[in-house]
């Protein structure tokens, strides 16, 4: 199974911007979130193909996995 990975703002700090993750298995969120080492406190909001997700969600092969950390401003 292959999933693109977008990370994006800080997330992508001493990793990358866009990547093709390849898995055996079925993984979710929270997996690729572990693997990445970046706390599931931190995240903001994540996307499979467009669609905010819960970190639990399941991915599917060819699927897009955007992650963003949260956005503040004002």
């Amino acid at each position: 199974m292959e999933i693109q990975v977008k990370l994006f703002a800080n997330f992508r700090d001493g990793r990358w911007k866009n990547k093709n993750l390849s898995f055996n298995n079925t993984v979710d969120i929270r997996y690729i979130l572990e693997k990445l080492e970046i706390d599931e406190k931190d995240l903001g909001i994540a996307l499979i193909n467009g669609a905010y997700s819960e970190v639990n969600c399941e991915l599917k092969d060819n699927d897009v996995l955007a992650l963003f950390p949260p956005i503040g401003g004002g």
